[in-house]
C-alpha cells in the first residue's frame, strides 16, 4: 500500500488514460467528500446565478431560443429550444465548470483540480482549467463515448479511466485527493457548478421576458440535478408559476422516484443506456434541497424515444443532439405530457454524441 501510495504522489504519475491502483482505491472508499465540503455547505439562490453570469461573460456562448413551425403545429403548442449543444465544449457543463473554478481561490499549479464525469463535465473542467493555466485530471468511464474522450484530451486533461458498473468514482477522486491536495470540482453537488448552470435558465428567462412571453412549462434532462436546480431557481424567479419537469432515461428515473418519496433515492448503475450524460447514482444533495418542494412530476423515456429525438433535432433543426442531451425534447415528442395550448421551453443540454450513436439514430 505504501508503495502504491508513493507512486500516487509523484508527478505525472497517471498516464493520459489510466486505471487507478484498486488497492488505493480500497484505503479509502468510505472516506467520502473530503475535497469537495466547502462547496456543500451552503445552498444557492438567485444572486448566486446572477454572480455566476458575471463570473462567465466572455467566456460561455449565450445560446439562443430556437422556434420551428413544424414542431409548434405537430404539438398545437409554442416550443422554444435552448440548444446548449452550441455551448463552448459541446453541453452546458461549461458554464458551471467555469464558474466553479473561478471561485476556488488560489490552487497549486503542479497538482491542479480534479474531476469525476461521464464526458461533458470533464469536458467543461478541461477546458476551463486550460483558460486558467491549471492542471486537470479527471475521472471518467471506459466506456464513454470516444467524442468526450478526445475533446478532453485536446484541452490537455489527463483521464482516468474506471469501469463505472464495478467501481465507484467518488472514492476514486477521493483517494487522489487526499493524497494529492488536489481540490475536486463535483459535477453537480457544488454551489458553484450549480449557479453556472443556473446561468442557462436566466438566459431563459430574460429572452421569454423580451418575447413578451410566459412559459407553462419548462422540460430539463436531469442526471444528478445541477442543472435541474439551476434552471428551477431561475424560472421560478421570473416565473413563480411555471412548471419545471426533470426528465431521465428509463431506468435511471432516481430523480423522480426521490421526488416521491421525498428524500434522495439511489438508482440503477449497472444497465446500459445511450443517454450516457445522465446515468448518475442519485440527485446530488444541493440540487435535490433546492428541487424537493417545487419540481413539478418527473418524466422518463426510452433509450429508442432519446434516439428518435436526436434524429428529429438533426433533421429539423440541423442540430447535433446527444441522446441524453435529447430526453427533455423526446418526453415533448412522445407525449410524456400534455402541451397543447401552451408556451414550452425545452433544454437540449449536450451534443457530445459518437458518429455510431448518430447513424442509430438517423436509422431509425
Amino acid at each position: 500500500m505504501q508503495a502504491a501510495k508513493a507512486r500516487l504522489r509523484k508527478p505525472g504519475f497517471f498516464k493520459q488514460s489510466d486505471t487507478l491502483d484498486p488497492e488505493i482505491v480500497g484505503a479509502y472508499g468510505q472516506r467520502r467528500n473530503l475535497s469537495w465540503v466547502r462547496f456543500m455547505q451552503d445552498t444557492v439562490d438567485f444572486s448566486d446565478i446572477e454572480k455566476a453570469a458575471n463570473a462567465i461573460a466572455g467566456q460561455a456562448i449565450r445560446t439562443p431560443l430556437l422556434r420551428s413551425d413544424v414542431l409548434d403545429q405537430k404539438l398545437d403548442a409554442q416550443i422554444f429550444l435552448k440548444p446548449e449543444c452550441l455551448q463552448r465544449t459541446g453541453s452546458f457543463k461549461f458554464r458551471g465548470a467555469f464558474n466553479a473554478i473561478e471561485n476556488l481561490g488560489e490552487v497549486n499549479s503542479q497538482e491542479g483540480i480534479l474531476a469525476c464525469s461521464s464526458g461533458n463535465h470533464a469536458q467543461g473542467v478541461a477546458e476551463a482549467a486550460r483558460i486558467k493555466g491549471l492542471r486537470a485530471r479527471i475521472v471518467m468511464p471506459s466506456d464513454a463515448p470516444q467524442a468526450k474522450k478526445d475533446r478532453t484530451r485536446r484541452s490537455g486533461a489527463q483521464i482516468i479511466d474506471y469501469d463505472r458498473h464495478n467501481e465507484d468514482r467518488e472514492a476514486i477522486v477521493e483517494a487522489l485527493s487526499k493524497d494529492t491536495g488536489a481540490p475536486v470540482i463535483h459535477p453537480y453537488d457544488n454551489r458553484y457548478v450549480i449557479a453556472g448552470q443556473g446561468t442557462a435558465g436566466l438566459e431563459m428567462a430574460q429572452d421569454m421576458n423580451a418575447l413578451g412571453v410566459t412559459p407553462d412549462r419548462v422540460l430539463v434532462c436531469t442526471g444528478g440535478g445541477g442543472l435541474t436546480s439551476g434552471v428551477l431557481l431561475a424560472l421560478k424567479h421570473y416565473f413563480p408559476a411555471v412548471d419545471v419537469h426533470p426528465v431521465e432515461p428509463q431506468g435511471y428515473d432516481d430523480q423522480s422516484r426521490s421526488l416521491r418519496a421525498g428524500k434522495r433515492l439511489g438508482g440503477n448503475v449497472k444497465t446500459p443506456s445511450v443517454c450516457d450524460a445522465l446515468l448518475t447514482p442519485m440527485p446530488g444533495k444541493i440540487a435535490f434541497e433546492i428541487c424537493k418542494d417545487s419540481l413539478s412530476d418527473g418524466l422518463v423515456v426510452s433509450d429508442e424515444e432519446a434516439l428518435r429525438a436526436v434524429a428529429f433535432a438533426f433533421r429539423e433543426f440541423k442540430l447535433v443532439v446527444e441522446p441524453g442531451g435529447a430526453v427533455a425534447l423526446a418526453a415533448l415528442l412522445s407525449g410524456k405530457v400534455d402541451v397543447s395550448g401552451q408556451s414550452v421551453l425545452v433544454v437540449l443540454s449536450g451534443g457530445n454524441i459518437d458518429a455510431d450513436i448518430m447513424a442509430r439514430a438517423l436509422a431509425l
